[in-house]
């Protein structure tokens, strides 16, 4: 009588892994998950981003008015205090502004326009420079001295000023012809043609050490044509450094829109943005309205710091001399 053959039993978390898709265990798997859980700070930062994120897309049931429709606000309700003072009034957690506004929905409205041009900012502006860092790293010459010339122009001004210089020039053209939402398009396209540049160089650099490795030269062998060669074998082998200059340059677009916005060049006060309601309670902080400003402050403190602590780990998890 043979022995039988007794099969190998797996245990349930083996028989889950493998029965999981196979791209989350390969991401459950890599170094960047094992050194995202060995930091707390960059656990909480991605938690905290989360949050706001979930803020913004949920503005709607979770604020108690919705601060864009005149008709729900009250100047009886102007410049109440927060909930937990002498002075406060429900349901208004945060106070309210001098238009009766609730300064809690304000806020989750406010964040979620901030959110909304920062990044279609950054995918403009990673479109644009993403797609001309490929062409000058991968066809070189005229067209190459061409873009980074302009790249390196563009570079001697604050990215403020560019910012502000298309959104005058848009406002001259158009003039009051410009709404609310014509003036969130007029702010992505600023913020996207601010920030292009540090894609356009970076992307280029990558491609120029990539185009002349092996992989590249069968592609070109086989008759591939040169925008297939690009996007679908060259591209894919420089996303590392594009996924940290997007994140940093999240944070640096909607800090960008806040500044246009404080100095009135952004959103108008019917559609305010974080930045819009910061200078907006500017204007009462020395009345003893504290927490007009102090609110939008410190979310948008908060917003950006989150995103910027994700940025820096980013860069060091895809820093292969780091590991």
């Amino acid at each position: 009588m043979s022995d039988a053959v007794v099969p190998h039993r797996l245990e349930p978390n083996a028989q889950a892994s493998r029965s999981g898709p196979g791209w989350l265990k390969r991401a459950l798997d890599s170094d960047i998950f094992y050194s995202f859980r060995r930091s707390r700070m960059t656990m909480v930062a991605a938690a905290v981003t989360i949050l706001f994120f979930l803020l913004a897309i949920f503005a709607s049931q979770l604020s108690v008015q919705n601060p864009f429709d005149p008709a729900q606000l009250q100047l009886m309700n102007s410049r109440i205090s927060p909930l937990w003072t002498a002075e406060g009034q429900s349901p208004f957690l945060l106070g309210t502004d001098e238009q009766g506004r609730d300064v809690f929905s304000a806020i989750l409205y406010g964040l979620r326009i901030s959110l909304v041009v920062g990044v279609l900012g950054v995918v403009l502006a990673g479109t644009l420079g993403i797609t001309l860092g490929l062409i000058a790293g991968y066809f070189g010459g005229t067209v190459d001295g061409l873009i980074m010339r302009i790249a390196d122009v563009q570079l001697t001004f604050p990215a403020i000023l560019i910012a502000l210089l298309v959104n005058g020039v848009a406002k001259s053209v158009f003039g009051n012809r410009l709404d609310a939402m014509s003036t969130l398009a007029v702010l992505v396209v600023a913020i996207g043609l601010s920030f292009w540049v540090q894609y356009a160089r970076t992307v280029r650099g990558s491609v120029m050490v990539e185009k002349n490795k092996d992989y590249v030269a069968a592609a070109q062998l086989i008759g591939l044509p040169a925008p297939k060669i690009i996007f679908r074998h060259v591209l894919p082998n420089t996303m590392g450094p594009i996924l940290v200059i997007a994140t940093i340059n999240l944070a640096l677009a909607i800090i960008t829109e806040a500044t246009l916005s404080f100095l009135g060049a952004g959103m108008p006060d019917t559609m305010p943005s974080l930045g819009t309601l910061i200078r907006i309670g500017n204007n009462y902080l020395f009345a003893g309205e504290w927490w007009i400003v102090a609110f939008p402050g410190i979310a948008l403190a908060g917003l950006i710091l989150s995103i910027n602590l994700l940025g820096d780990w980013l860069r060091d998890a895809l820093n292969p001399k780091l590991r």
